[in-house]
């Protein structure tokens, strides 16, 4: 999957989720403005309510495509199951495609009505959500290879050039001039003498080719941004151990109270269609 075909994937998701939103909302806005007290008197309250056909439906399917979403996910990413055949970082889209479409969608199942055991599970499930997205947010600051695996510092060092060596011999710089334009990598934007724009007039001022001219800014942008990106690793490879302290007994909390959940429901032999 290219970059195109991965952007139309990943707009492809979000609009469905939008337009799965717009239209529960659309659907049932009139039940669900009423007061708690007064949906009784609603004249879909059968359909709507958290039993009914249509609310227990999106309560279910919304269960399952959560479950759906963290199995599969926890199967590729521990076990390497289909490893040969799904590329980890676009299972991790459709991970958070359905952990976040599955949660709404059991958000309109409560019919916006929270109480007990059941409000227990609705803030887990949403701390969760919310946790992903700090996690997705620290997740793609971790330079990985195409299949999705994570670099370790030591191949993002392996990524950076000897810049100096590369100027002199690709170029034929003087030492003076060599020394010069790596100065600019350590912090490209430390002084106006230091930016990118006054690189570019230096050169220019040395009367180099303009083909060299854009070669060289070329290679000093990328060695400042492995510089950037080596940097920021070992950080965010922190935060994210953190964030998996956080996440994963969310997860926990909510997966344990949505079986309990369940079991009550069947107990009292609230079924759906069947």
């Amino acid at each position: 999957m290219n970059k195109t075909a991965h952007t139309l994937y990943i707009s492809a998701m979000t609009a469905i989720v939008v337009v799965v939103t717009i239209y529960l909302i659309y659907t049932g806005i009139t039940y669900y403005q009423q007061p708690l007290e007064e949906r009784f008197y609603h004249p879909q309250h059968d359909w709507f309510k958290p039993s009914g056909a249509y609310g227990h439906g999106l309560g279910i399917i919304g269960t399952l495509m959560i479950l759906f979403g963290v199995g599969i996910y926890i199967a590729r990413k521990r076990y390497n199951f289909m490893a040969r055949k799904i590329r980890l970082k676009y299972l991790l889209e459709f991970h958070i495609f359905l952990c976040t479409l599955g949660p709404i969608l059991v958000l309109f199942h409560t019919a916006f009505k929270f109480g007990g055991i059941v409000s227990v599970a609705f803030w887990s499930m949403v701390a969760v959500v919310l946790s992903g997205v700090i996690g997705r947010f620290i997740y793609i600051q971790i330079p990985r290879t195409i299949e999705g695996r994570e670099l370790s510092l030591n191949e993002v060092k392996n990524m950076q050039t000897d810049l100096t060596t590369e100027l002199a011999r690709k170029f034929s710089l003087e030492a003076e001039l060599v020394e010069t334009i790596t100065g600019y990598t350590d912090s490209e934007n430390s002084s106006p003498q230091k930016s990118r724009s006054g690189l570019r007039k230096m050169l220019k001022s040395r009367g180099l080719p303009r083909q060299d001219r854009t070669e060289i800014l070329q290679m000093v942008s990328n060695e400042i941004s492995l510089s950037r990106r080596i940097a920021r690793l070992q950080t965010m490879q922190k935060l994210f151990k953190y964030w998996h302290v956080a996440h994963l007994p969310f997860a926990l909390v909510m997966l344990i109270i949505v079986i309990l959940h369940i079991g009550v429901t069947l107990a009292f032999g609230y079924k759906w269609i069947f």
